[in-house]
């Protein structure tokens, strides 16, 4: 999300309703999927705000809700069934933001680390009808209502937008043998660079990239995490000012005068007139070098992107677009056979007003966070011949489809299980999973 004042966000009445009810009611009574009764909604919150205080461990039931005749109860859906919802009042936080996933490669356990406006939380997915509140890492100072997280060799690395927050370095396998809620301490903070929007990592190199600190003129830093608790400062570069948000590869496209190098592909936009994908040799730290950059019509605020898994084409957001414009949700295409001469390839319009948010690219699959559209699957196995196709999605935000910075801010679609953690801004997380 690109930096403003936005508005706080607070639950619905309705949405109470629907989250606590199956805490407890599914314990005391079997009741029909889409029975949402509004009669025992104090009853209920009171139930809520006892299990929030609760130190002890934290487990949230929900029975699986099918998407039937395009919705899961008030939520439109096309191929998406609801496994679970874990609403903000469960973690005790005010807004929800960036996630990711975690998997323990031994007991094959999967963990949600969901961003929030006042820190990191932890939760066992392995039942999605029973997850489990592990426990919560403080923001290292304020809350903030940014916050990014990414992982290496199981350890989470976590920035914000809060002053002076640095980098926090939290050890994943802690979280194994935790029997009840606790709030953790980090294992280490780095406080070189103060706060930063965003961090994206290398897993094949061992290196994080932080982006949008003071250092570098809030081009991307880049940092040695091989021995995580140590992370080593090893450089930066300034010469597109701001990046916003990107991703590194280990390059092994098509391109044979790269093949072997470690690829930055990041979002460049000051706001205004500069909206653009730049491409940065980072192979020598001390020594970045750019390849090449690439605009687009209707540049807004170059937001965030993902390549495809040959290396080939690069699928591009704006945050912007849609509000300057008034064009549907977009998403930009660029060829990257030859990455000194990228070229436009194709753009693909959605069927909302909805601004598209953090995307990701699984096999021909792309999973976009589409703010108050929801999740959105799209297929691009036929990109080359300029086809991407909307198959399935879950909307978590059913009052509308404005061009509004409310409903999903990011999902994590990597699980090897095929469950979906899609963190909304305003309700919190949704487990889905592909019918």
């Amino acid at each position: 999300m690109i930096r403003s004042g936005k508005v706080r966000y607070i639950f619905s009445k309705i949405e109470i309703n629907l989250i606590i009810n199956f805490i407890l009611l599914f314990a005391t009574i079997q009741c029909s999927k889409n029975d949402l009764s509004a009669s025992n909604f104090e009853e209920l919150e009171r139930v809520q705000e006892e299990n929030q205080n609760n130190t002890e461990k934290k487990v949230f039931n929900f029975e699986k809700i099918s998407c039937t005749e395009g919705f899961a109860n008030e939520y439109p859906c096309k191929d998406y069934d609801l496994l679970s919802w874990i609403p903000l009042s469960f973690f005790g936080s005010e807004s929800a933001n960036d996630n990711w996933g975690w998997t323990d490669s031994n007991s094959k356990r999967e963990f949600v680390l969901q961003g929030l406006n006042d820190g990191l939380a932890f939760l066992d997915i392995t039942d999605p009808q029973k997850v489990i509140l592990i426990g919560k890492l403080l923001s290292a100072t304020d809350p903030s209502d940014w916050r990014d997280v990414k992982i290496y060799n199981n350890y989470a690395f976590v920035v914000s937008e809060a002053s002076s927050h640095g980098l926090q370095v939290f050890n994943l396998n802690r979280l194994l043998d935790s029997d009840e809620f606790k709030i953790f301490n980090e294992d280490h903070i780095a406080n070189d660079f103060g706060n930063a929007h965003n961090i994206a990592i290398n897993i094949s190199t061992g290196f994080a990239y932080i982006l949008g600190s003071a250092l570098y003129e809030r081009g991307p830093v880049f940092y040695d995490i091989s021995f995580p608790e140590q992370p080593i400062l090893r450089g930066g570069f300034s010469g597109t000012s701001y990046i916003h948000d990107a991703q590194i590869i280990t390059y092994e496209g098509e391109d044979q005068n790269y093949l072997g190098r470690e690829i930055l592909l990041g979002s460049n936009s000051d706001g205004g007139e500069t909206n653009q994908l730049i491409i940065l040799d980072v192979t020598e730290k001390t020594n970045p070098q750019i390849i090449s950059t690439i605009s687009y019509s209707y540049g807004g605020y170059t937001h965030q992107g993902w390549i495809d898994e040959n290396h080939r084409y690069f699928y591009l957001g704006d945050e912007l677009d849609e509000l300057r414009y008034g064009n549907k949700t977009r998403i930009i295409t660029f060829d990257l056979k030859d990455l000194n001469n990228p070229k436009m390839h194709f753009v693909y319009e959605g069927k909302t007003d909805a601004i598209d948010h953090n995307l990701y690219i699984k096999s021909n699959k792309l999973y976009l966070s589409n703010y108050t559209a929801g999740l959105r699957e799209l297929n691009i196995e036929n990109i080359e011949n300029q086809e991407i196709i909307e198959e399935a999605f879950f909307d978590t935000h059913p009052e509308n489809d404005d061009s509004s910075f409310e409903g999903v801010w990011n999902s994590y679609p990597f699980f090897e299980s095929g469950v979906l953690a899609v963190s909304d801004i305003n309700r919190g997380l949704f487990l889905i999973k592909r019918k």
